[in-house]
């Protein structure tokens, strides 16, 4: 495990200015929450951290070392993306071994891994280990890419959207899943959502972004109670007091 520290992060395409000078923190075996609209740089942000793309300036440290030079396979750092990523022509059992085929581990080990791998996830019934990606269902897809980028043993692991393409049923037993699974495993976690209740569910503090910038950092209870800045009041504590009362008329009237 690791923290990871960015400092006054800056990355522009085409002269417009995605990350306009992002300072984070994130603890070692938290999971930090970056919350806000599309487009604001959030992914972006997942993607200099992960090394996919390189910043203008700033500096990202990972467990105090500056990876600003490092290219992906040498940060340790896993990454679950939106669209899940998976490999067609493999079956699930060898998507989530890949990373450790690729550093050339016994076949023994591999399967031991993927075995116990996909317990935790509760990959079941076992015979899913055995069909491709388009034989799978949106959750079960989404299980097999965090299997494959928990089995590497990451230092940080990267989370861009991973429930969009669930429907709200999945999306919320999903949630509370990856939030099991997160506290179970303690790996320092960066989290992007444009979802505020899942945001709160999951992240141990929440960042919210707007237009390339931190604007407020913290628990989700507090940054409720005390917004620092009208987008924050607006965006994260109006839609949330929005959701409350929507909830309260449904029991009322059911």
């Amino acid at each position: 495990m690791a923290d990871v520290l960015i400092e006054d992060l800056v990355k522009s395409y085409g002269g417009v200015r995605v990350l306009d000078g992002v300072d984070l923190y994130v603890r070692d075996g938290e999971v930090m929450v970056i919350l806000g609209p599309t487009g604001c740089g959030k992914t972006t942000l997942l993607r200099v951290v992960a090394g996919l793309e390189k910043p203008d300036s700033g500096i990202v440290k990972i467990g105090g070392r500056v990876v600003n030079e490092l290219p992906p396979r040498e940060r340790n750092v896993a990454m679950v993306f939106q669209s899940y990523a998976l490999y067609p022509h493999m079956k699930a059992r060898q998507n989530i071994g890949f990373p450790l085929l690729v550093r050339r581990r016994p076949k023994k080990e591999i399967d031991e891994r993927v075995k116990e791998i996909a317990k935790i996830l509760r990959i079941e019934p076992e015979d899913l280990l055995e069909r491709y990606p388009w034989e799978l269902s949106m959750g079960e897809k989404q299980k097999v890419a965090i299997g494959r980028a928990l089995i590497r043993q990451p230092d940080v692991l990267l989370m861009d959207e991973p429930l969009s393409n669930l429907d709200a049923k999945q999306r919320v037993e999903v949630r509370v899943e990856i939030k099991k699974l997160l506290m179970q495993f303690k790996v320092t976690t960066i989290y992007v959502t444009h979802d505020q209740i899942e945001g709160c569910t999951i992240g141990d503090r929440i960042a919210i972004m707007n237009r390339g910038r931190i604007e407020q950092v913290g628990d989700p209870m507090y940054v409720y109670r005390y917004p620092k800045t009208p987008f924050v009041k607006e965006f994260f504590c109006r839609t949330l007091d929005a959701y409350r009362s929507t909830l309260t008329n449904i029991v009322s009237e059911g």
